[in-house]
């Protein structure tokens, strides 16, 4: 089964996987979990949130991993199943709001100063993102912060290089709106 994962040892990894071996997909879980915990934090603006989405993530990737046909790389699979359960979190979700998010990484930083947690801009950025529409915010979150071109985006995303670079046109354009008042070079 030819399959076009990242490398030789990933491919390998993921046969592994298939074959039953548990420590070859470890191996790829942790290979692949800042990235899909980076997707997660960025779609929800919460660190709790993010890290059980991370884990559904994981978990869901397992049961499909024999869908997983190599036509992108696993990396983009992975993010494409980290957005689909964002977006679909996001939905459930819905009653939170931006001000309950940003209470909550407010409570986490200073309970626990130093941990790495966003500072005031970087909540402040957040906070802006989780007012964006959702595919809007997933096309700047994948982007911008998971540096995937427009293409790989489009394949995570299920849709056309055009739209999404219509999605992160409107998505910069709503920032720009919502975080005005900082000094152009933070942004």
């Amino acid at each position: 089964m030819a399959r076009m994962a990242g490398s030789d040892n990933e491919s390998q990894l993921i046969e592994q996987s298939l074959s039953g071996d548990p420590e070859a997909y470890a191996a790829l879980v942790i290979q692949h979990q800042a990235m899909i915990r980076a997707v997660t934090f960025r779609m929800t603006g919460s660190p709790e949130d993010a890290e059980e989405l991370a884990q559904d993530v994981f978990l869901r990737a397992y049961r499909q991993l024999a869908a997983f046909k190599g036509g992108s790389k696993f990396s983009t699979w992975l993010c494409k199943i980290a957005i689909n359960l964002s977006l679909d979190w996001r939905r459930r979700e819905s009653r939170r709001d931006g001000i309950h998010s940003k209470w909550a990484a407010e409570v986490i930083s200073e309970n626990n100063p130093g941990s790495g947690f966003p500072d005031d801009l970087s909540r402040r950025v957040q906070a802006a993102l989780e007012r964006l529409p959702a595919k809007q915010r997933a096309a700047i979150v994948l982007t911008v912060y998971e540096n995937q071109s427009h293409a790989e985006a489009a394949k995570t995303l299920g849709c056309t290089e055009a739209t999404v670079s219509w999605r992160v046109f409107y998505a910069r354009r709503k920032l720009k709106k919502l975080l005005k008042d900082l000094p152009h070079e933070a942004v």
